[in-house]
């Protein structure tokens, strides 16, 4: 082989390797899975495989105020979820990342059924689906929430409801209700990231 040939290859060989190198460094780090989506009216687009997420825990019948007696065999669970990558974040920091969505869904509940003789249990397709989602680019306070129900691209649900500002009231962290996450709270606790409000409700 003539020796213009050999140089011709290992200069286009060398080229090509500082090509891929230069290649992999342009590329910007993924985003990490089931961060929030928007379309491009800006309305949420509700996660399809949320509960494969991290469960985070489940209300029964749960209410922020007095309300009468429920019937005794029917009942209402809550349960909440969170993608795996922002509670491990939340884990490092006490706070969640950016772009985290917590999905809450409700469903219907009987304490009659099957062999049960006591206590209640989860039946049927979930009633109703909220999103609560941090955005801080995007929402005035870093937070918006969706009524994910239909399962379309939801429109924000507006900052004057009530949800707001019972969270920036009461929750103790990162204004979500980590009070009622029994994994989290320790986190929360240990990395001094509960809120002022939070503390001073639970004296």
């Amino acid at each position: 082989m003539k020796p213009t040939l050999i140089f011709a290859l290992a200069t286009a060989a060398v080229l090509a390797s500082a090509f891929a190198v230069a290649s992999t460094v342009a590329q910007p780090a993924a985003a990490p899975a089931d961060t929030a989506q928007f379309d491009a009216e800006g309305r949420f687009i509700p996660p399809t495989n949320y509960r494969d997420w991290v469960f985070l825990s489940a209300g029964m019948d749960m209410s922020y105020t007095e309300v009468a007696a429920a019937n005794p065999d029917r009942h209402l669970f809550d349960n909440t979820f969170v993608p795996r990558w922002a509670y491990d974040g939340f884990k490092k920091t006490g706070k969640w990342p950016d772009k985290t969505v917590i999905m809450l869904e409700i469903r219907a509940g009987a304490a009659k059924g099957s062999i049960n003789k006591k206590g209640a249990f989860q039946q049927g397709p979930a009633l109703a689906m909220e999103a609560h989602v941090k955005d801080e680019a995007r929402f005035k306070g870093g937070w918006g929430f969706f009524n994910a129900s239909s399962g379309k691209p939801a429109t924000m649900i507006p900052y004057a409801a009530e949800c707001y500002s019972c969270h920036e009231q009461h929750a103790a962290a990162d204004t979500t209700f980590v009070q009622f996450y029994p994994t989290l709270l320790p986190v929360a606790t240990e990395l001094k990231t509960l809120s002022a409000n939070y503390l001073a409700e639970s004296k």
